[in-house]
């Protein structure tokens, strides 16, 4: 069984976090959250997330992945050195990172983007480029074992995307 790692803060992008974990769990997928504490986090929309583990409580080697939510979320995340640490693990083990909207914040961050084709919302694109990356305007980007995507209607191509990424 695959197991992917969701990330979590306040202020996440409802849709974002939610149709990835839910279509990874359609597929069998064992998707955990993680959080800074265990505890019941809110999306922007006020949708509620409940959390089991922290971040210092998992680690890379005991997931096939990991997923990024977008929203204010982002920000927050991109302050816990756990967090860049899971992300960049990932990365250099080939294990799939999947972000949406804001989410490549955290990306940037881990210092994982240089010579990387991704997408995000426009309004980090010179972020990402700063970061050493190939930003481009489509709806979901595919470059190895990064998945990205820009906002909630390119939802369908980025789940596709994160499937086929992680069965591979």
């Amino acid at each position: 069984m695959k197991k992917v790692l969701q990330l979590v803060s306040d202020d996440f992008e409802d849709l974002e976090l939610w149709c990835p974990v839910m279509r990874l769990r359609e597929e069998g997928v064992q998707v955990d959250l993680a959080a800074e504490t265990s505890g019941v986090y809110h999306g922007k929309y006020g949708v509620p997330c409940e959390v089991a583990l922290s971040f210092e409580g998992v680690s890379a080697k005991d997931y096939d992945g990991i997923l990024v939510p977008g929203g204010w979320a982002p920000d927050k995340l991109r302050r816990f050195p756990k967090v860049l640490q899971l992300v960049e693990e990932m990365n250099n083990e080939g294990k799939l990172i999947g972000q949406i909207c804001h989410a490549g914040w955290v990306l940037a961050s881990a210092k994982v983007l240089k010579g990387r084709r991704v997408t995000s919302t426009p309004g980090i694109k010179d972020d990402l480029t700063n970061a050493g990356a190939i930003w481009l305007d489509e709806p979901c980007v595919v470059d190895n074992n990064i998945v990205s995507a820009r906002r909630p209607p390119d939802i369908p191509e980025y789940t596709k995307a994160l499937v086929k990424v992680l069965m591979k």
